[in-house]
């Protein structure tokens, strides 16, 4: 099945999943979308997803905001970093991160050693209007969401750039950007096989 405009054809998907030998890693903002075009790129690839909030949750028995409420971000991101480590050690799969993950150093080594990190990127109007539909975002509370977003966006993007693919995520429906990726993907493939 082909989606949206993708000229990628059933047989080339499969062959681009049939050269990953990792986790593809989604990385970027709070609201650029990763697990909702997680969700997606998995299906198509016929991989597990996961999320790694969602798994923090679990693992912890309590939801983020609680988390961070009762132990403090450092805490927090201490579990993050064991969960996705985990969760790299599972062979190919789709894993959909939170927006600080790939910021913190120790997590961001072990993404780009271990997967294949896919920085999802969005203008701050479409990361504000998707963030905004949410109450579950502790680093939005009692604040500006637009000035908090801006900041976010502006200290993280250098660790972002780390890594090896860059997709835009625009406000459009997410199969656009699941086409980038795989356009992208085939692209990054094609030049390390060169």
């Amino acid at each position: 099945m082909t989606i949206g405009t993708s000229s990628l054809t059933d047989s080339e998907i499969r062959g681009l999943v049939s050269r990953l030998d990792r986790p593809v890693v989604l990385v970027g903002m709070m609201g650029v979308g990763k697990s909702t075009i997680g969700r997606k790129l998995a299906q198509l690839f016929h991989l597990p997803f996961a999320d790694a909030d969602d798994e923090i949750e679990r693992a912890a028995q309590m939801s983020i905001p609680e988390i961070f409420e009762r132990f403090g971000e450092d805490y927090f991101r201490d579990g993050e970093r064991r969960v996705i480590a985990r969760l790299l050690e599972s062979g190919p799969m789709v894993v959909a991160t939170g927006g600080g993950a790939f910021v913190q150093p120790s997590t961001r080594e072990l993404i780009l050693g271990r997967g294949l990190a896919i920085w999802l990127d969005s203008d701050v109007a479409t990361l504000v209007s998707r963030v905004t539909r949410n109450d579950n975002r502790p680093l939005l509370r009692g604040g500006d969401p637009v000035e908090i977003v801006t900041r976010l966006k502006t200290e993280r993007e250098s660790a972002y750039a780390e890594a090896p693919i860059k997709v835009m995520s625009n406000s459009g429906p997410h199969s656009e950007t699941v086409n980038r990726i795989l356009q992208e993907l085939a692209e990054w493939l094609s030049s390390r096989s060169s």
